[in-house]
């Protein structure tokens, strides 16, 4: 047989018997989130030398179940709280298949002409979703992270343009300065170092007791730079901050954007998609306005693993940054008009992720995702409730989605320290217990449990043996 397919036949029961190794996790989605394995018995597992001759697809299906399904830390279950993991849903599940079975690689418009179009047509339903622009230009990234180094990218190229800096670089220039917030994602740090601006010219302003930037101090410290003969360049604003889900004023920093002339980029990853609810649409005013956002769709659209995206004004912006030509990469006549994305963004080979995005619109519709990012939300508010009614519980934080901090307190007679060390120890032991995965963050320098509601599958119960189960557990540590 010189090939690797299956037969029909034995491809059919292969596909069946993976089908029915998913029905049975999804069966059981309130076991404990995570096994508590130690990292050493995981790696002996799969320490093992590389196989020179196959093994048959059940016994491989076997070894999947045994080793991976059954101890994967479970990010699909409705006890997952740690980080902002949604979960993915089923639609998408199928998509991740469907796109892998054809396997496109939508870099030139010829080689994936469906999923390349379906990708233009995904950029512009999430413009129009949150209000920015269903004119928008776009590319489909892994996530967050990668979402704001694209923007950054395309804000520092564009920004200097006539400096030539994709010919020169930025060694000939006075140095160029970012302004964010404290509260700012570290991707935003980590996209300064790789596009080379540096550390040092970024400015972390401090942010005030509601977790969003003092944008009196953000003035203060662009007219430092100026008197200094440095080179304001880009304001990043947060529509969702990862610490507690808070907004800045995105519409002040628009205008001091305006005024100064700077690039405005907004981190939307976390919170970008809320701005989908009516209701909460005044929250994000100046999201419209901004230069480039970023989204995360493995967030609040629910998406599998992975799929980001990152929203600028005109698709012409991307192509001014990315596009570099290859004689073997170039069109046949008449294909002018064709949208090869590999000029409009850094990576060649991309896999289909506009499919599952696709499909998940398609088959619920806006308004029904609209009701889960609601429901995620109003138990946020629940949780918030159940902890202001518990006297060994106290609320810290929390912005207008769906993250909440709180520290749990015991029998209330430590000081602020020995409830930092108390909900520390917690933590960890939270962790052992695995009934629910929940982990921490600082806020006003203390330790605080911080809760990411942001599954479709949570539902109030959840909520309620969340709290059960925290109680339980520092009981125990206290007894």
């Amino acid at each position: 047989m010189n090939h690797l397919d299956f037969s029909p036949s034995e491809f059919q029961a292969f596909v069946q018997s993976a089908l029915e190794l998913v029905q049975r996790r999804y069966d059981h989605l309130d076991q404990n989130v995570y096994s508590n394995l130690k990292q050493s018995q995981v790696r002996e597992w799969f320490d093992e030398a590389l196989p020179n001759e196959g093994m048959a697809w059940t016994d491989l299906l076997e070894q999947v179940e045994q080793k991976v399904f059954d101890r994967a830390t479970l990010n699909i279950g409705p006890n997952m709280y740690a980080y902002v993991v949604s979960g993915g849903n089923q639609v998408s599940m199928v998509g991740d298949f469907l796109a892998s079975a054809i396997d496109q690689n939508v870099a030139k418009w010829h080689l994936a002409p469906t999923i390349t179009e379906l990708e233009q047509r995904v950029i512009a339903w999430a413009g129009e979703y949150i209000g920015y622009s269903s004119r928008a230009g776009g590319m489909l990234v892994s996530g967050g992270s990668a979402a704001n180094l694209s923007g950054l990218t395309v804000a520092r190229n564009l920004f200097l343009e006539k400096q030539q800096v994709r010919r020169r670089g930025l060694f000939q220039l006075k140095p160029i300065i970012v302004y964010g917030s404290d509260q700012t994602h570290n991707s935003v740090d980590k996209s300064i170092q790789m596009l080379g601006i540096g550390q040092d010219n970024y400015r972390k302003i401090a942010s005030d007791g509601k977790g969003a930037i003092d944008c009196d101090k953000l003035v203060r410290a662009i007219e430092d730079d100026l008197e200094s003969g440095l080179m304001p360049f880009c304001i990043v604003g947060n529509a969702g901050t990862v610490n507690a889900g808070h907004l800045d004023p995105l519409d002040t920093q628009a205008d001091i954007a305006e005024r100064y002339g700077l690039w405005f980029h907004v981190d939307g990853a976390y919170g970008g998609l809320a701005a989908a609810l009516p209701e909460l649409r005044p929250l994000f005013k100046g999201l419209e306005r901004a230069d480039s956002v970023a989204c995360d769709f493995h967030k609040w659209l629910y998406q599998p693993f992975e799929v980001g995206c990152t929203l600028v004004r005109d698709w012409k912006d991307l192509n001014r940054t990315y596009h570099v030509t290859a004689d073997y990469l170039s069109r046949v006549p008449g294909a002018e008009n064709r949208l090869d994305i590999t000029e409009h963004h850094f990576q060649l080979s991309r896999n289909a992720k506009a499919l599952k995005v696709w499909m998940t619109f398609k088959a619920f519709g806006a308004e029904r995702l609209r009701d889960m990012i609601r429901k995620d939300i109003a138990l946020r508010i629940y949780l918030e409730t159940l902890i202001n009614d518990a006297s060994d519980f106290e609320y810290v934080a929390s912005g207008p989605l769906g993250i909440v901090c709180f520290r749990y307190l015991g029998n209330g007679t430590g000081d602020s320290l020995q409830v930092d060390d108390l909900n520390r120890k917690l933590l960890a032991a939270l962790e052992a217990d695995g009934r629910v995965f929940i982990t921490g963050t600082q806020w006003a320098g203390r330790q605080v449990i911080r809760a990411c509601i942001i599954n479709h599958r949570t539902q109030k119960q959840d909520i309620e043996h969340l709290v059960g189960v925290i109680r339980e557990v520092g009981r125990s540590l206290l007894a």
